[in-house]
């Protein structure tokens, strides 16, 4: 079997290719017949062939040619029948592509199909009849009936024999179709007196081998005398039809005439025709030869038909003459858009020029009937781009953003540029596939957040939260809190991340005390591959608690000595006796202070300032007064609740110390009574409360859980920073004292004659009773005061 093989192939610029490769094979080959190597003719290898899914697209329902991909060579799927497929059509071609994936590419094939002789020529009629006069002249022709063979070419009808060939002979005309046009004509006159009828034998034989042929019996009855045969207007009419013309449409009228009178000149019209479908589209009317549609025109089946026209009298004698029927075209089909590979995703970061779909166009009408455009929507990141005639190739024409747009549905529109146009679309989805090209972003650029102090390990503070614009795992965010350190401690053991919510969590309790605020980054990681991330600053503010209470500065209670203040018996309503002084180490209004009186030996004679704490006389003092007075003062913040401290005062009311010494020796005694008494009291309550105390096991256990982790807090050693409502005057810059007053003791010989002043500001003049000496009362000097010792409790006065 040869095969003729035509190769040719082009590259063009959007990234598919493009070629075309022909073979020629002959009709009815068995079923699996090689038909051409296609690999080998393309230069493709067979691997690619099965890497790129290489099949075939054709838009005929029927596959005759198969691919077999692992071979790379074209085979016969389906038993070729030349005549079934393209009847007279010349040259007979299979047209179809292959198309290859990853990348895209597609070639055309075409398979012409050589006729072979398997057909052998028939008549429609195995008997045709004249009526012929016996007067015929010699010469006259008689139209006899074409063979019809459906092989073409050499195959087809070659030459016809008539027999026997006593009177009549046969006349080819060859018709500009091919077609040949077979005459019986008279050569020797009639003679119905020797013979009334005459059999024929016609026999058409094709060109093939080995040659077949078929035959037709032509009965001739003799008439007597009609010597004039019809005669047409023209041997050749033309007309022009629309297609679509509805039935009944008249195309045109033929004419013939005939010189005989009576019956002899009666003419009737017919139509010849027998290898088309002629006479299924059109009728002669057989009295005025008028020839109208009865079937449907398509100027995409059949754009001209050849009518044969044969006018016969009632003699037997004819004439024949041909009608040229030009079909016009009008523009009654759409424009047919077919998909031939396409992609239904997209990545987000393809390149420019990423070819996506690729479409051919068919539209049947001609001219500019059958030009098509096609165009998409706009607004869309593709264009279209011609690649051959009819071939379109759907490319990214920008960048694409699966977060700006995840999908699009691109409608491809194709109107013809008939009137009116027509024309037809169809709509593409196309899904964007995400990657990982957004970090993660965070609702704030900063975050603040606050937490009371003393707060359960464990505790939610509050949550940070980042978003990621990209999909799926992309958009996963984590939570990842940075290695950083707070007074060079980790920041991890103060507080935790989650890493799935952003929720943070405190690990540890934390003292206002100690740490006032700190901050820390976290960092939000998505889960792409490489992964993104971005961070935020977090800002912890710890509130306080009023969990401090207020500790008194003086006046200082030792153990050891007893120390009084001495108000003169002369002293007037108003007299400074002293200050109690107290800092609260907790902030804002927790350590806004007040100072009340408690209990009192006169509580006539002493008042204390709420805010400051001066303890002064609010009557004459007479002499009725008791020399040992004992003022219990208490201080109290105003945290809610409130804590308070208490602070025993001694005040010997006495004009000179040796009166003050006899009253504050036995006071000394009085004050170990007292704590003895208190300590009776005390072992009392804790025997009591044994049995309290145990239920409370439980208790004191957390108590001593959170007391261990304060004294990890506790270790930065930060200054404690009061702070003080207004009005209250500054101690070393903490304290509660407006003013100082410093007075000094003079005494002359005479002890009870001593007198007191007023002096600047530096020192004060205390008692302080030594319960272990001898009575002997000591004085400091106002150049030696308690205030210029520095690590004195009142040098922190001012």
């Amino acid at each position: 079997m040869a095969r003729q093989v035509l190769l040719f192939v082009s590259l063009l610029s959007v990234r598919a290719v493009f070629g075309q490769v022909s073979y020629t094979v002959p009709e009815e080959m068995a079923k699996g017949s090689l038909v051409g190597n296609l690999a080998q003719d393309l230069g493709l290898q067979t691997k690619r062939l099965v890497s790129g899914k290489a099949r075939i697209y054709t838009r005929d329902s029927d596959g005759y040619i198969e691919l077999n991909r692992e071979r790379g060579v074209l085979l016969v799927k389906e038993r070729i029948d030349r005549e079934a497929l393209c009847r007279k059509t010349t040259p007979c071609a299979l047209h179809f592509q292959i198309i290859l994936d990853n990348p895209m590419e597609f070639y055309t094939v075409t398979v012409q199909i050589t006729d072979i002789n398997d057909n052998a020529p028939t008549f429609e009629k195995g008997e045709m009849k004249f009526k012929i006069s016996e007067s015929a002249i010699t010469g006259a022709k008689f139209v006899l009936e074409r063979a019809v063979d459906h092989d073409v070419g050499i195959n087809g009808v070659h030459r016809y024999e008539l027999k026997p060939t006593d009177n009549f002979s046969l006349k080819l005309h060859n018709n500009a179709d091919g077609n040949k046009n077979v005459e019986m004509v008279l050569q020797k006159p009639l003679d119905r007196e020797k013979q009334e009828q005459i059999s024929l034998v016609l026999t058409a034989v094709d060109g093939g081998e080995p040659q077949m042929s078929g035959t037709m019996l032509i009965v001739i009855t003799v008439l007597d005398a009609n010597d004039n045969a019809p005669v047409f207007t023209q041997p050749t009419y033309k007309a022009a039809v629309t297609e679509n013309s509805p039935k009944g449409t008249v195309v045109a009228t033929v004419t013939a005439a005939d010189a005989d009178e009576g019956s002899n000149g009666k003419i009737t019209y017919s139509i010849t025709n027998t290898l088309d479908d002629v006479r299924k589209v059109f009728k002669i009317n057989k009295e005025n030869g008028e020839i109208t549609l009865i079937g449907n025109i398509d100027f995409e089946e059949s754009r001209r038909f050849q009518i044969n026209v044969r006018a016969s009298d009632e003699g037997g004698l004819t004439d024949s003459c041909k009608l040229i029927v030009d079909v016009q075209d009008v523009n009654d089909n759409d424009p047919e858009i077919n998909i031939m590979s396409k992609s239904n995703v997209i990545s987000e970061d393809a390149k420019l020029n990423t070819v996506v779909t690729m479409i051919n166009i068919e539209d049947k009408d001609t001219a500019e009937n059958g030009k098509v455009q096609c165009f998409i929507s706009d607004n869309v990141p593709f264009i279209l781009k011609t690649s051959t005639n009819n071939f379109y190739s759907l490319v990214t024409d920008s960048d694409l953003d699966r977060e700006r747009a995840s999908e699009y549905n691109i409608t491809v529109t194709c109107s013809d540029e008939g009137v009116p146009s027509l024309s037809s679309s169809v709509t593409l989805t196309l899904q964007i596939s995400d990657v990982n090209d957004n970090a993660p972003v965070f609702e704030r650029s900063s975050y603040e957040a606050y937490i009371v102090e003393n707060n359960t390990p464990g505790l939610s503070i509050f949550t940070v939260k980042a978003r990621d614009a990209d999909w799926n795992q992309n958009a996963r965010v984590s939570y990842i809190l940075e290695d950083s350190s707070v007074n060079g401690v980790p920041v991890s053991s103060y507080v935790s991340v989650s890493a799935d919510s952003g929720v943070i969590h405190a690990v540890r309790s934390f003292d206002y005390e100690q740490i006032k605020d700190f901050q820390f980054r976290v960092k939000a990681q998505d889960g792409g591959s490489p992964p993104l991330s971005s961070n935020v600053t977090v800002k912890i503010m710890i509130q306080d608690q009023n969990d401090n209470p207020p500790q008194v500065l003086y006046p200082v209670q030792t153990g050891g000595s007893l120390v009084a203040e001495m108000v003169p018996r002369s002293a007037d309503v108003g007299y400074l006796v002293t200050k109690v002084v107290a800092v609260d180490v907790d902030s804002g209004q927790n350590a806004w202070l007040s100072y009340k009186l408690q209990k009192a030996t006169d509580r006539a004679l002493f008042e204390v300032a709420l805010q400051n704490g001066e303890i002064r006389t609010i009557r004459q003092v007479t002499d009725k007064d008791a020399v040992k007075q004992r003022l219990t003062v208490i201080v109290e913040d105003n945290g809610q609740p409130s804590r308070s401290a208490t602070v025993i005062v001694n005040v010997a009311v006495a004009d000179s110390f040796p009166e003050v010494l006899s009253e504050f020796t036995d006071f000394t005694h009085d004050k170990e009574y007292n704590d003895n008494l208190t300590f009776y009291l005390v072992l009392a309550l804790a025997v009591v409360s044994f049995l309290f105390i145990t239920c409370l096991v439980v208790i004191i256990s957390v108590k001593i859980y959170r007391w261990r982790q304060s004294r990890v807090l506790y270790h930065s050693n930060l200054p404690v920073i009061p702070y003080y409502p207004p009005h209250y005057s500054d101690t070393l810059g903490t304290g509660t004292l407006q003013h100082v007053y410093n007075y000094e003791v003079c005494r002359t010989t005479d002890s009870r004659k001593s007198d007191c002043k007023f002096g600047r500001a530096g020192s004060q003049n205390v008692l302080i009773m030594d319960p272990s000496s001898t009575g002997t009362m000591q004085r400091i000097q106002s150049e030696k005061s308690i205030l210029d010792e520095p690590d004195s409790p009142l040098e922190l006065i001012r």
